[in-house]
């Protein structure tokens, strides 16, 4: 392990804020770069609320990593005096009875098999424990007690607080234009202001932003804009757990995906589809072709909300690799620099594990080998990366 590092580490959303954590943790000097303001408004971790959930299909790699995410999720909780994480349980719907082949059934099979205590729905089943639902739709589903939701810019601020308590440098009105280097070696990274940050190991979390510090990685990486919807019903109740859970409603064929009230009463909805490809930098324009989908799908399986207010709408800006695993690695040509990325729409909830990932990266060693820098020349077809 290398001792007392000067690290800067670039973007402070959830993989930079966790990762500087982590490393001064760890005893390492620490500069944590960000334009701001705090947390950023357009960083896809920005926003009321984030899935934290187990369902991952077939995947058992993903599944056991969310056990020990979920396990620092619990013990993250027993540090704030207001609660951040809200252990609600996630349903996951469908619109046929769950079959082999389907990411319900393999989500429900891989759950159990590893003694997970989940409860099988079928629309009777539905409108007894969730009846905001218009069960009829929804012949096939289950529902796991493990999981929630996160209040996932809460969160960042809480992490970029920790993180400057452990001793960070933050400079959070500042835009990183280029890393310095000698020879391939990176030394650092140049600001648009003139200043320059020596370091001896750089980060780079920007998410959607990466490509653009790191135009090699434009091939390996996309940004992908995602619509979010705030609802603000009239009366929330139907919709607040334990009579309400966090939810994916038909998530492989149709993409929606939500969360129960929040203390504001607001009703979250999103979907997870092809996107929008979407520069980081652009003008984020919000198609109200969209608020009648939103609609016609609340009036057909969310009744009490047909006629709710949205009070919010948003482009979530997710930084997908091809294969929609997660980019975690030394960069092989240019020793020096660390990348951190490719979040994905579903990296959110691995936030109490990706400061250690990241740091154990910096020091030398090694990330799980699924987030090793690599070629991809096909993406995944069965699981649903999505987050919130």
């Amino acid at each position: 392990m290398s001792e007392g590092l000067k690290v800067v580490v670039a973007g402070a959303a959830v993989y930079g804020a966790s990762a500087a954590l982590a490393l001064a943790e760890r005893g390492h000097a620490v500069t944590l770069v960000d334009e701001g303001p705090l947390p950023h408004p357009h960083a896809s971790s920005t926003d009321i609320s984030k899935v934290v959930r187990l369902d991952y299909g077939s995947d058992a790699f993903y599944m056991a990593q969310m056990e020990r995410a979920l396990e620092g999720w619990q013990r993250w909780s027993t540090r704030w005096t207001t609660p951040l994480f809200h252990a609600c349980g996630v349903s996951f719907l469908a619109r046929r009875p769950l079959e082999r082949g389907m990411f319900e059934w393999s989500s429900l099979q891989g759950l159990r098999a590893r003694g997970h205590d989940v409860e099988e729905l079928d629309s009777a089943g539905l409108a007894r424990r969730f009846p905001a639902w218009s069960a009829a739709r929804y012949p096939g589903g289950y529902y796991n007690p493990q999981g929630g939701w996160a209040e996932s810019g809460e969160v960042v601020r809480w992490l970029i607080g920790e993180a400057r308590a452990a001793g960070v440098t933050l400079v959070d009105s500042a835009r990183i234009t280029g890393l310095l280097g000698q020879a391939e070696q990176v030394v650092g990274c140049a600001l648009a202001d003139g200043r320059s940050l020596a370091a001896d190991r750089v980060v780079v979390a920007a998410g959607a932003w990466t490509p653009s510090l790191l135009p090699e990685l434009r091939g390996a990486l996309r940004s992908v804009a995602q619509p979010v919807v705030h609802f603000a019903p009239s009366d929330p109740t139907p919709f607040q757990a334990p009579r309400f859970s966090v939810w994916a409603a038909d998530t492989s064929g149709t993409g929606w995906y939500g969360f129960p009230a929040n203390a504001q009463g607001v009703v979250k909805i999103a979907n997870h589809g092809p996107g929008l490809p979407l520069d980081a930098d652009a003008e984020r324009v919000f198609d109200r072709a969209w608020d009648a989908r939103f609609r016609a799908f609340v009036a057909e399986s969310l009744p009490a909300l047909t006629d709710a207010p949205i009070v919010y709408r948003r482009l979530c800006l997710y930084c997908d690799t091809l294969d929609g695993d997660f980019l975690i690695d030394n960069h092989p040509q240019r020793p020096g620099l660390v990348i951190a990325t490719g979040g994905s729409g579903h990296g959110f909830k691995f936030a109490p594990l990706l400061g250690g990932w990241i740091a154990d990266v910096v020091e030398g060693g090694r990330a799980p080998a699924r987030f090793a820098w690599r070629q991809v020349s096909a993406p995944k077809t069965e699981e649903a990366r999505f987050g919130g």
